[in-house]
């Protein structure tokens, strides 16, 4: 795969001049450049919806929706996993957050931790995942080994996945 073609790898044009700009021109290109977020969900709407309905089904069923990712993208899903409790009062473990490198690289990166497909699997092990859990795999490149990994532990144990990535044909948006 070439990490140019990669939206997630590559620098935007728009923003290529952010040192010369005002205060309220820099802010002003950030709020510009935000409603492309926008867009891009609203592209993939009918995909959002199924991974609603899969996480639906998953908690009806007894299972648990399980976030799984490395850096960045890791961090995120174990945010929004520990703030679902205080948030809609479910149980703490309904909704778990998985990153790289443990519950360390929280706070400090743990680099080359995201380059094991084994430790994704090992990490989903290490939860007893159950065929009726949802695995949520983060990757803003869709390439990350710990990911992927993670993700084809989880459908070869019968669990349902959903890929959640910025590029459309990366490996976690085709399978693995």
């Amino acid at each position: 795969m070439n990490l140019g073609t990669l939206v997630s790898e590559t620098r935007n044009p728009q923003t290529m001049d952010l040192d010369a700009l005002s205060t309220p021109e820099l802010v002003k290109r950030f709020n510009e450049q935000d409603t492309r977020v926008a867009e891009a969900v609203k592209a993939t709407l009918p995909d959002v919806a199924r991974a609603v309905d899969a996480a639906a089904a998953a908690l009806k069923s007894g299972g648990r929706i399980i976030y799984m990712g490395a850096g960045t993208s890791g961090r995120l899903g174990v945010l929004d996993a520990s703030e679902c409790p205080p948030t809609f009062g479910v149980p703490h473990g309904l909704v778990v957050g998985l990153i790289a490198g443990g519950p360390g690289a929280l706070l400090k990166a743990v680099e080359g931790a995201e380059d094991s497909q084994q430790a994704g699997e090992d990490d989903l092990v290490a939860l007893n995942l159950q065929e009726q859990d949802l695995v949520v795999g983060l990757a803003a490149s869709g390439r990350t080994p710990y990911v992927i990994g993670g993700l084809r532990y989880a459908r070869q144990s019968g669990c349902t996945t959903v890929a959640v990535s910025c590029n459309p044909d990366s490996p976690i948006a085709r399978g693995g």
